[in-house]
């Protein structure tokens, strides 16, 4: 039987197409609040009516987001605060590759900026409402989507916004590296604080969805190329979002935190990701890179 997740408040970026639109839809199946993060508004506002319609759940709602922009995530939690007075579960889905190299307005390579720096700003932004919602018996959760392409990132970090060398997918690479590395570092912070809130990542599997044309740069890569074996013998976009959406709503995994799942289960990301000084490096340059202050940083 499905979770119920009624009562529950769940807010999932890059949700109005693939892995994100099936992980609110069937959340708000279960019965949760919804709130799904987009770029565009119209596509934002019906998807957002879609999966009423479908569901039944007129608990569903969206806010308009660029996240590879700083000014707009600030905007984003803002907007969330507003509105709601509790989160329980947070999924860092949003996810991009550009093919050449550019620039966010805040001068950060976009790969980087949107598909790491958003879920570390994003989460420790709202992480008071996590650390509020969440009690030992139930604690809030943080989703982030990795991805296997984890294990060929070369982290750099005189090179993390391309200025020695750019290449699409070592840039997509190193940023599903850094969602781990993010991940293991958070999840030890929590533990330490003995906060109710946890925090796992995973890799979805190879997945058969829109990712190619706008935001999933692996498959786009090799479909540009000429490659349609992942556009035939792909996952499901529903079979794909299995993984997040059981992290977001299972008992089973209830009290579990720093892990990378595969197929629901707990699997092994590469030795990189589990470095600890490479782990602290990264914070504190993500920390430095978003600007955050003390009072919004759970390093702090």
């Amino acid at each position: 039987m499905a979770t119920d997740m009624t009562g529950k408040t769940v807010l999932i970026t890059g949700a109005t197409n693939g892995l994100g639109e099936v992980t609110a839809r069937e959340l708000a199946r279960m019965g949760a609040t919804v709130v799904i993060v987009g770029r565009n508004a119209q596509k934002a506002k019906d998807v957002t009516a879609s999966i009423t319609a479908e569901t039944g759940n007129a608990k569903v709602d969206y806010i308009v987001s660029d996240l590879s922009v700083m000014a707009e995530i600030r905007d984003l939690a803002d907007a969330f605060r507003a509105k709601y007075d509790r989160l329980d579960v947070l999924v860092n889905n949003a996810g991009m590759i550009f093919t050449s190299r550019e620039l966010t307005p805040d001068g950060f390579e976009k790969t980087f900026a949107l598909n790491h720096l958003s879920y570390f700003m994003l989460t420790n932004l709202l992480m008071d409402m996590l650390r509020q919602t969440g009690t030992p018996e139930q604690k809030a959760r943080v989703v982030n989507v990795s991805s296997s392409a984890h294990s060929f990132g070369k982290l750099d970090f005189s090179n993390l916004n391309g200025e020695k060398s750019y290449n699409a997918m070592g840039a997509y690479g190193v940023s599903k590296l850094c969602n781990i590395l993010f991940t293991n570092a958070l999840a030890r912070r929590l533990l330490a604080e003995e906060a109710p809130v946890t925090v796992n990542s995973l890799h979805p599997g190879i997945v058969r969805t829109g990712f190619g044309k706008n935001n999933d740069g692996l498959l786009g890569t090799l479909t540009r190329a000429g490659t349609t074996v992942l556009q035939m013998f792909g996952l499901s976009a529903e079979k794909g979002a299995e993984t997040q959406i059981y992290l977001a709503s299972s008992r089973e995994v209830e009290g579990v935190s720093g892990q990378y799942f595969e197929k629901k289960k707990i699997s092994r990301s590469n030795s990189v990701s589990n470095n600890e000084g490479i782990q602290e490096r990264l914070w504190e340059v993500s920390g430095q890179m978003t600007g955050l202050h003390e009072a919004e940083n759970v390093a702090g």
